[in-house]
């Protein structure tokens, strides 16, 4: 990588005129001592001013409008024959670079919903190529399935009632019913996928239905007129039929297919002016009039593809789902640097390590790894810092006269409750016939029963809930990994948690549940979540019978994004329903309940990348201090500013109990590790992705290449090891004294070199050189690399309850080193170098005026003019 030029090497170089030539003729020496006074001063007052002007809104600042960027588009609705939406502004708040993940839906301006009846938005996926928008025909919705209860029976439908619409004249008229031969029945509007046939009728799960479909069929507006919702946005590999992300272009120009988000603002009136029964409109959005109200915004998807092309040289990496959206970010960005394709496969962080220390011919040679691989940089392991991330708990919960729940704390000990199914509801849905199990009497039925959870939650308390209303079973990973083992950690370092898991009942007289107790979750933690109640719940239909266990009851989701997944449709996936299946074993299958807008509630435990991605409401939990904070940039950072190195050195563990003031409690960073005697050409490649990883790779944003949000950027002192860790790694095995040590195939190192070059446009890296195809040392701040013991302080302790604003969304947009933070030491530099030269140009013509007194010499060198030029 060139240097910037200096005004030297672009321009005229520096002068260097002999001193007794320089005054301008006819300017005398005592009026150039006079201007140069006046100059220093003048700089010294520059230096003042400077010190003194505002800065710049910093980054975090910039970036804290979360993944929305620069891409959120708001439209306004129109007027129609009855209701007017006129003074209605939707606003979607990304547009770009969209995957699979929540989009944040707001709006304001609408008419306030009468109860589940009248005024509410309702918003659906759809595809097409028309630049103008979407035909009905081409959108997913109806698939939500519902009898009416309390809403209308065909506002969620496909179905057209004939004759309800004036302006409908295509689906006006009876049909054929499918079902039932020889009689008819109202049209529909058929489903038309990107590819394949359109629906039959209109229970026709080909493409999607109750199961998968994405659809709000009814959002509702709050009485000040505004509303949000996080819409669950599908690609192709969700929702084939849609092709949103489908490439297209060829080469470089490969673009995602655009699809559509269409809202359709529904108020008190069906098209032909009725308001139905109870003020309840009871038409499908598809029908003309209500159709001709859309509101369409196009959404942008990045391609669903292969990151890069198959046919080039494949390095593999495995190991931690914490680093797994970055990884995926970072993979295409990688792809077009070199000639190399890395694949990363998600595993569980002890078998990614065991990749490392027991290779095969075909194991991945890169790991990322919470723990350190035992024995480190002795064994022959280099560990650098790659992703600063959370593990929290996703809510998404409409509660019963509260709304959507925003603020929500859970202590230790209530997580403590919800791993150990202490709840008997988690275990069984609990009837006059099916009491709490004997193990769990004398425990509240549930979350939102305990006093607590209550005394935490005020808002329950005031709006009290039914015992069966709560999200049921906490959605926890199925996988073993590191992250666990940080949770259990957590529960084991506070004092009151702790004591419930050894069977010391809570102040209230609630007690672990028996079958967790010799598990060692106190004295060792663990790895896993186990779902440890045999308890198993009998149903019977008729003569049919089958049973449930806890696993169904509060079933575990696949992975962390599974479960942030599983969260924002609404639900925890339970199944303790009996359902009548003539294929399955017994003839009944089970199932789990249907929850309708206004109803869904789930929360589990997830990443706060995931809890991002999908919008998700997040808990606050209480770190050392009892102060209860959420997972911001700020909060992250604070933590890795207090954890000490774990067994080995330069390798920070994770450490819960440390975390006080703004810390955030389940803070992790995770560790990309590798092995120096690794081939020379391997060992050059997984160098580059840890060179990307700490560089350009910590810019936050939506495209390819970028960290997505929910993850703290890396500070500069982090991203400092990770390059040296590059360097250590490029460089291999120390060799025995007395031989060629160091050495690197190919006497190239030209990707190294681009890549530090990168990492510098973030912060100050050590340098890399290169000498005949060997890697020379990289070197941190004075002394050598910084190490994480010499963070900076955290923040001051908060008082009072501590903080709980803010999201992940909101707040995880920062970086490292903001541009402020950077400008805020670069004037501190340059105010000291301005004081200086004032100084001088101050003293100089003194220190002159009292040297021309006497005669100086001719040949004689004026070593203070000499030296005030070169400073």
């Amino acid at each position: 990588m060139k240097s910037p030029r200096t005004k030297s090497q672009c321009g005229k170089s520096p002068r260097t005129e002999n001193p007794r030539t320089e005054s301008p003729r006819g300017k005398s020496p005592r009026g150039k001592a006079a201007r140069t006074r006046a100059a220093g001063l003048g700089a010294l007052l520059a230096a003042v001013v400077l010190a003194l002007l505002p800065l710049p809104p910093g980054g975090t600042a910039a970036a804290a409008t979360g993944p929305a960027g620069n891409s959120a588009a708001t439209k306004r609705g129109t007027k129609g024959p009855y209701d007017d939406f006129s003074g209605l502004e939707v606003t979607v708040h990304q547009t770009r670079d969209l995957r699979a993940q929540g989009l944040k839906v707001t709006w304001r301006g609408g008419t306030p919903t009468q109860g589940r009846k009248s005024d509410y938005l309702q918003i659906m996926q759809c595809w097409g190529d028309d630049p103008a928008g979407p035909k009905r025909e081409q959108c997913q919705f109806g698939g939500a399935a519902t009898s009416g209860g309390n809403f209308g029976t065909h506002i969620a439908r496909r179905e057209l009632l004939v004759g309800t619409d004036p302006l409908e004249k295509e689906y006006d008229e009876l049909i054929p019913s499918p079902e039932y031969p020889g009689q008819k029945t109202s049209p529909f509007v058929p489903f038309r996928p990107v590819s394949g046939p359109p629906t039959k009728k209109t229970t026709d799960w080909t493409y999607f239905g109750p199961g998968d479909t994405n659809e709000e069929f009814f959002a509702a507006t709050q009485p000040d007129g505004t509303g949000e919702v996080a819409f669950n946005l599908q690609t192709t590999r969700e929702a084939p039929h849609l092709g949103c992300g489908d490439p297209l272009g060829t080469g470089t120009d490969v673009r995602g297919r655009r699809c559509w988000l269409v809202v359709v603002p529904r108020g008190s009136h069906d098209p032909d002016g009725s308001t139905g029964v109870d003020h309840r409109p009871n038409t499908s959005p598809f029908t003309t009039t209500n159709w001709d109200r859309r509101i369409v915004f196009p959404l942008d998807f990045l391609p669903v593809r292969e990151p890069c092309p198959t046919d080039r040289t494949e390095r593999r990496m495995t190991g931690s789902e914490l680093v797994t959206d970055a990884v995926t970010s970072w993979q295409s960005a990688l792809c077009a640097t070199g000639t190399t394709r890395f694949t990363f496969s998600q595993r569980g962080e002890e078998l990614a390590r065991g990749n490392l220390t027991r290779p095969t011919a075909t194991t991945p040679g890169l790991a990322f790894t919470v723990e350190p691989v035992e024995g480190g940089e002795k064994a022959g392991f280099v560990h650098a810092p790659v992703a600063v991330s959370g593990l929290t708990v996703g809510v998404f919960w409409e509660a019963s006269g509260i709304g959507l729940v925003r603020d929500l704390r859970l202590s230790p000990r209530l997580l403590a409750k919800l791993l150990t199914s202490s709840y008997p509801l988690d275990v069984r849905y609990l009837t006059y016939d099916r009491p709490a199990p004997e193990h769990l009497k004398g425990n509240p039925d549930s979350l939102v029963r305990d006093p607590e959870f209550l005394e935490l939650n005020p808002a329950f308390a005031r709006s009290p809930q039914a015992p069966q209303v709560y999200p049921g079973g906490i959605l926890l990973s199925a996988e073993r990994s590191d992250a666990t083992k940080v949770v259990w950690d957590y529960l084991r370092a506070n004092a009151e948690s702790r004591a419930f898991l050894e069977g010391r009942p809570d102040p209230w007289g609630m007690k672990v549940n028996p079958h967790f107790k010799d598990l060692g979750l106190v004295t060792d933690g663990s790895y896993e979540f186990p779902k440890a109640d045999p308890t198993e719940t009998e149903i019977k239909v008729g003569e049919k019978s089958i049973t449930y266990g806890a696993i169904d009851r509060s079933p575990y989701a696949v992975d962390l994004h599974d479960a942030a997944r599983w969260v924002r449709r609404g639900t925890n996936n339970a199944k303790y329903e009996a359902l009548d299946d003539p294929t399955a074993a017994g003839g009944l299958k089970l199932s789990g309940p249907e929850y309708l807008p206004g109803e869904r509630r789930a929360y589990g435990l997830t990443d706060a990348a995931s809890a991002v991605r999908y919008q998700l409401q997040v808990a606050a939990l209480p770190n050392a201090d009892g102060t209860y904070v959420r997972p911001t940039t700020t909060s992250l950072l604070a933590a890795v500013g207090q954890y000490k190195d774990s067994a080995v050195p330069g390798v920070l563990a994770a450490d819960p109990a440390r975390t006080r003031g703004d810390a955030y409690p389940l803070t992790v960073v995770t560790y990309a590790a590798a092995s120096t005697k690794l081939p020379a050409d391997a060992r050059r490649d997984y160098a580059r992705v840890l060179r990307y990883a700490a560089g350009p790779g910590q810019k936050q944003g939506t495209a390819p290449g970028e960290l997505p949000y929910g993850y703290a950027p890396l500070p500069q002192k982090l991203r400092t090891l990770a390059a040296s860790a590059a360097d250590r790694l490029e460089r291999g095995a120390p060799t025995a004294p007395g031989t060629s040590g160091g050495s690197t195939s190919g006497g190239s190192t030209g990707t190294g070199g681009s890549d530090s070059g990168a990492i510098g446009t973030g912060g100050t890296t050590g340098s890399t050189g290169t000498s005949g195809g060997s890697t020379t040392g990289t070197s941190g701040a004075a002394g050598g690399p910084v190490t994480p013991s010499s963070a900076a302080p955290p923040p001051a302790a908060t008082t009072g309850g501590g903080s709980t604003s803010g999201t992940p969304g909101e707040h995880l947009a920062g970086t490292g080193s903001t541009p402020s933070e950077v400008l805020g030491a670069i004037r501190w530099v340059l105010l000291a170098v301005l004081v200086a030269g004032g100084l001088a140009g101050v003293a100089g013509p003194v220190v002159l005026g009292l040297a021309g007194r006497r005669r100086i010499p001719s040949d004689s060198p004026r070593t203070g003019i000499r030296n005030l030029k070169s400073g």
